[in-house]
């Protein structure tokens, strides 16, 4: 595995606030060894850092009462929703207390009328949207794991709807936190708009959890569509697949969701899900609107592509053909994990300018190939962005080795385009070596913030800056 950062232990601190959390939370505070591997473990390849403790509050007071032990006896508290980050977010490099919020799963308001809801942390998307689904309302921001809204808002997720309706930035009206100290805040009210002071709203989505702990989302939500069109169409080259997305984006047609799908995923869609899809890259749509409006739009797009090489196009309304040309994009990460079988999956993501897209992925591939490394490739390429899926023998040296230059290069090319390291997976431990690299100078004013909402440093420290923050 690669290596995580270390930090320094406050022993006496950590010894102190446990003996006290214990007498607190009673059988919903836990040190087995078991259950605290289980809170260190993600989807990262970075080496597993467990906390000393993990405690499961039901409220936002609970919250404020762990941190403000943990304050006064300045030991790290990390937050924890559904373990599905990326870069080694819930690792704990001065160990500490994880503070779990899936007990904090409920759904407090939905204001029909302004098109909002108000919901805790623990509470997951699937969760959220099957509770909308009767009053004709949905939330759109799906990252494809059945992540918490509290871990999304806190890497500012997105995935494969951001083309239409935005990342988690865009749809956070409001956050109620619990701040270093222990006080609790709200950022704003549920106004569509606000010039009311600085926006800490979006100070605190994507911070992972580095300024304050969230306890309370309010969500903007959406009307499930009249109806839905998907579309698929398969290319000859990258090149061609990309040069029909910037097109579609910039004829302005209102596309929900455009995800690309390279070569080597569509063999394993195939096999795993029972497609026979042919072995070439693949554009997979969604249109949101009207019956009209959807057939149109899908129609608009199949012209565009065949001019640029496109072929075998197909469009349905049909929600069994739509769901099973989405559930393949969704089972994606597992059957791609059946290329290399007992190899070990290592995620990353870049996102450019559209118009860089091609050269990008087209890079990204003979990288690969370069290094010898299989690695797929699927993007939401309506934004430019795009992950990859390295497949690894993670007891094998230099393969490790080749996987992190692989990775490294992808940052830095993407940089290089204008683009930036982690399109929505965030920073964590896993990328702070290029945040200076792709924002120099700002990268200070982000740890003076850091430094006056966390003067002790206690808020999931060595995450986005390293070892050396605030």
């Amino acid at each position: 595995m690669a290596q995580a950062i270390d930090l320094p232990r406050n022993e006496d601190g950590i010894a102190s606030a446990l003996g006290i959390l214990k007498q607190q939370f009673g059988d919903r505070f836990h040190t087995g060894q078991a259950i605290r591997d289980q809170h260190a473990h993600t989807t990262t390849w970075l080496t597993p850092q467990p906390p000393d403790a993990v405690v499961f509050p039901t409220s936002t007071q609970e919250v404020s009462d762990i941190v403000k032990v943990c304050a006064t006896h300045r030991v790290p508290v990390i937050p924890y929703g559904t373990g599905t980050s990326l870069e080694g977010h819930v690792n704990a490099p001065a160990g500490g207390v994880c503070v779990d919020m899936t007990s904090m799963d409920q759904i407090l308001a939905v204001n029909a009328e302004d098109l909002d809801c108000v919901v805790q942390p623990g509470v997951t998307r699937e969760q959220l949207n099957t509770y909308l689904r009767d009053r004709g309302l949905f939330f759109p921001i799906d990252p494809g794991a059945n992540a918490s809204l509290g871990g999304m808002a806190s890497t500012r997720a997105s995935g494969t709807n951001a083309v239409r309706y935005g990342t988690m930035k865009d749809n956070v009206l409001a956050l109620e936190a619990v701040m270093a100290d222990g006080r609790v805040i709200r950022t704003a009210q549920r106004a569509k708009k606000s010039s009311a002071g600085y926006d800490l709203t979006r100070l605190l989505v994507g911070s992972e959890g580095t300024l304050g702990l969230i306890t309370e989302i309010t969500l903007k939500l959406h009307g499930i569509p009249e109806a839905i069109q998907a579309a698929r169409m398969s290319f000859p080259s990258i090149d061609a697949a990309c040069q029909a997305v910037m097109t579609t984006i910039q004829y302005g047609i209102p596309v929900a969701r455009i995800e690309l799908m390279d070569e080597l995923n569509i063999r394993a869609a195939n096999a795993y899900a029972g497609l026979d899809l042919p072995e070439t890259p693949l554009l997979l749509l969604e249109f949101h609107g009207s019956d009209s409006a959807v057939v149109e739009q899908a129609e608009m797009f199949g012209s565009i592509a065949e001019d640029v090489g496109g072929f075998d196009f197909e469009a349905t309304g049909s929600t069994e053909e739509r769901n099973k040309l989405w559930q393949a994009r969704h089972d994606l990460y597992w059957a791609t994990m059946l290329l290399r079988p007992g190899a070990q999956g290592v995620a990353t993501d870049v996102c450019v300018p559209i118009s860089r897209l091609a050269e990008a992925v087209t890079s990204a591939q003979a990288k690969a190939a370069e290094l010898n490394l299989l690695s797929p490739i699927v993007g939401h390429v309506g934004d430019g962005n795009f992950h990859s899926l390295v497949l690894l023998d993670m007891e094998d040296a230099d393969e490790v080795a080749r996987t992190e230059e692989f990775t490294a290069y992808l940052a830095e090319e993407a940089i290089r385009m204008d683009g930036t390291c982690t399109g929505e997976h965030g920073i964590g431990q896993g990328k702070i070596k290029y945040l200076v690299k792709e924002l120099g100078a700002a990268v200070e004013f982000m740890t003076a913030i850091k430094g006056a909402f966390d003067p002790l440093n206690i808020m999931n420290p060595g995450k986005i800056f390293g070892p050396h923050q605030g």
